[in-house]
């Protein structure tokens, strides 16, 4: 049998540097696509890759070859601030990474996940069923791919390759601690009106991050739907995207009286 051969994106840290990790440990070839030379994990075979980028993008189905047995889509950006105050520009970048990026990487790689029989395993979040505010730009980018991953589900299912997607919840990843220029450069308008929920909602998200579940916990969940003979669909990972979940099944203005006093009662 072939060496099974897995491509993942945005394995520079966070969730895709774990699933490098445990995928490269498991015996797997790990193309390890990264931004910036030296940061694939040990290991693995690193591609210069951004997902933005077509040109990137055609290099690294070059070099996975003919054949791979799986695509982990992570890479990923998270841009925070009110919906009122974000510049459409920014908009249009969240979801060129998030949502276009990934699916420009399946469409090339499609020929040899197809030769393979593979599968595609697409990193979305809880945040794709559950929206918070002053994260309204990543949870669009994360609802759009939940329709992503059922269309192209049905669509590759002839083909034998199976798609799923994982939705975490607050993982301990640097995402959330980088740096959000647009929510510190509000106008002093914007501030007066938001500033306080703002703040409130910074609180809460440092208090959960202490709590985070383990960024390996994502990592398994990936493996399994690469490795499973029955992949879930679906995979929710993490105590806080359960709790999340059950929240959303309720009718709307319970669920918004609960995020309002949850998150923004400072």
């Amino acid at each position: 049998m072939p060496e099974r051969s897995v491509l993942v994106t945005g394995a520079s840290s966070g969730i895709g540097h774990a699933c490098a990790e445990r995928l490269a440990r498991a015996g797997w070839h790990v193309f390890a696509g990264v931004r910036e030379h030296g940061k694939a994990p040990a290991g693995t075979t690193e591609l210069i890759l951004d997902v933005t980028d077509p040109g990137g993008i055609d290099a690294a189905a070059a070099a996975v070859g003919g054949r791979l047995d799986g695509l982990v889509d992570n890479a990923g950006i998270a841009i925070a601030a009110p919906l009122e105050h974000l510049p459409l520009d920014e908009l249009r970048r969240q979801l060129e990474v998030n949502v276009v990026g990934q699916l420009a990487m399946a469409q090339a790689l499609m020929p040899a996940l197809r030769a393979a029989r593979g599968r595609v395993v697409i990193v979305g979040s809880i945040a794709g069923t559950s929206a918070l505010p002053f994260l309204g730009p990543y949870a669009i980018s994360k609802f759009a791919l939940e329709a992503m991953a059922d269309a192209l589900r049905v669509e590759l299912a002839p083909d034998g390759i199976h798609v799923s997607l994982i939705r975490p919840g607050t993982i301990a990843t640097p995402i959330w601690s980088k740096p959000q220029p647009l929510a510190d450069t509000l106008s002093e308008e914007a501030i007066q009106r938001y500033g306080p929920r703002l703040a409130s909602m910074r609180r809460f998200a440092a208090a959960r991050a202490k709590t985070a579940a383990p960024v390996d916990s994502v990592a398994r969940a990936v493996e399994h739907a690469l490795t499973s003979p029955r992949p879930r669909a679906r995979y929710l990972v993490g105590r806080d995207a359960r709790i999340r979940a059950t929240i959303e099944k309720l009718p709307d203005r319970w669920r918004d009286k609960i995020v309002s006093r949850a998150l923004l009662k400072g």
